[in-house]
């Protein structure tokens, strides 16, 4: 097949797009595809317009790639694509919305509120005050990578780490701290027949798993398959393929837990378009079932030409 992987882009996660991209374009290189790679930007949409391709792969992440809009562009142009549509992408890149989904659906979730920037700091730190105890925690409502995320211990912190928020998005959302043990669950197929990977757990090297835990090497432990409990494990999957489905996403996904200190999952989010170096967590857990990179790639690619729901 002609694919056209894009890459790069111009949000915050610009520098783990390139090397997600890379892996991308190796694996389906090797599962013998012709390949073009695009460094996307929106100032140069006209590489996309002209595309001559059977299928795009889409390795960016962050804002003008995991929330909805490069999916939209494609739609018009009647371009399939690998992954979630503009609808799913978009209620998955806002974590105030998601979490109201996933709360009305039975799965946990941890107390939060959200804020317009345009409240003002001083306004939003006093609601704040009102609603929250320390510790919890500030981000930005639709970014990824822990960009702009700020765990406050102390309330003289409120109003830095509501400005460094500010910063990444135009609503801030403010989230309860739970402390316990992060998990992620990967979860893959067709609509309706999706399936749950082993589950990993995440020990960061630092206290939390930050940028730096996430992407510079040695930052974090992985372990696959977590050490849980049957039950733990059954219930986890359950939510993560059904917390998958409820937003409507399509041919994979990764759904990240805390799991609290009384042993009870609270999801956090879902990532439409995961981090998928070959050294990420999503190849980890298929590979725990004896998936190589260049064979995970590969399924992508044929659940999305075989789904034949990207076309408009």
């Amino acid at each position: 097949m002609k694919i056209a992987v894009l890459y790069g882009g111009t949000s915050g996660e610009r520098e783990v797009s390139l090397s997600t991209g890379k892996g991308i374009i190796e694996a389906l290189q090797n599962n013998g595809h012709e390949v073009f790679g695009i460094d996307f930007s929106p100032e140069k949409l006209i590489d996309i317009i002209k595309l001559n391709v059977d299928l795009v792969f889409i390795g960016l992440h962050g804002k003008f790639g995991e929330d909805g809009k490069i999916q939209g562009l494609l739609d018009m142009l009647e371009i399939p694509y690998v992954g979630s549509g503009v609808l799913a992408s978009a209620l998955a890149m806002d974590k105030t919305k998601a979490k109201q989904i996933f709360g009305s659906n039975g799965i946990k979730i941890a107390k939060s509120k959200s804020y317009p920037a345009t409240d003002g700091i001083a306004t939003i730190a006093e609601s704040v005050r009102k609603h929250f105890t320390p510790p919890f925690v500030v981000k930005p409502n639709q970014e990824g990578s822990t960009l702009g995320l700020t765990i406050v211990k102390e309330d003289r912190q409120l109003e830095e780490a509501l400005k460094l928020a500010v910063e990444s998005d135009s609503t801030i959302l403010i989230e309860e701290y739970i402390k316990g043990r992060e998990m992620t669950v990967p979860v893959i197929g067709r609509q309706g027949e999706e399936q749950a990977l082993p589950i990993i757990e995440i020990i960061p090297k630092n206290e939390y798993y930050d940028f730096d835990s996430k992407y510079k090497p040695g930052g974090s432990e992985h372990i696959v398959p977590a050490q849980i409990d049957l039950d733990l494990t059954n219930r986890m999957k359950e939510e993560a393929v059904r917390a998958h489905q409820q937003l409507g996403c399509e041919v994979y996904s990764r759904v990240d837990f805390i799991v609290d200190e009384d042993g009870e999952p609270v999801i956090l989010e879902v990532n439409t378009l995961p981090g998928m170096t070959p050294t990420s967590l999503f190849p980890d857990s298929a590979m725990e079932i004896g998936w190589s990179y260049d064979e995970l790639i590969q399924k992508f690619v044929e659940i999305s030409v075989s789904e034949k729901t990207k076309t408009v």
